[in-house]
């Protein structure tokens, strides 16, 4: 039986409603990840920026590449959908979207760790900084990326007993 629950989903149908939810996924997260893009454009060229010490630099820069790399990994599976539109390949799409996906959010959580870093260092200092900068990391890390991974093991040891 199909994950969705549904005996009469066949395989074609299952590919076209998996790449559609992931393709809606990815919109949502394009929108966020776009903002902050935005945000960290914009930044350089704000009076206050020139305050940055070095550090703050470093930290800018992580936070614009990242976001950066996250924009291009949630991008691309919609513009590979138009370019390989009615090929045959839309389960190869499907593959590689959910992979690009993973590597956008692991992107987009640096990205949203450095820029958190980088105000919290403007306006509280070092130390705090890192304290913010470390929370913002841990909590992506566990429910983006670790919890997923337990939820699966702990699956795999239902289904094997």
């Amino acid at each position: 039986m199909p994950a969705n629950g549904n005996p009469d989903e066949n395989p074609k149908e299952r590919v076209d409603r998996e790449l559609s939810e992931l393709l809606q996924g990815l919109r949502v997260m394009v929108t966020g990840v776009q903002v902050l893009f935005a945000f960290l454009f914009a930044m350089p060229f704000q009076a206050g920026f020139a305050k940055v010490d070095t550090s703050g630099h470093w930290l800018f820069f992580i936070a614009l590449t990242s976001s950066a790399a996250a924009s291009v990994c949630f991008i691309t599976p919609a513009v590979q959908h138009r370019l390989l539109f009615r090929t045959g390949l839309k389960e190869k799409m499907l593959h590689r979207a959910n992979e690009l996906g993973v590597a956008g959010a692991i992107s987009l959580a640096i990205a949203m760790t450095t820029a958190v870093a980088l105000v919290a260092e403007v306006v509280l200092g070092n130390w705090l900084a890192i304290l913010f900068g470390a929370a913002v990391a841990l909590a992506t890390s566990w429910l983006w990326i670790l919890q997923p991974i337990v939820d699966l093991y702990r699956l795999r040891d239902r289904e094997e007993h």
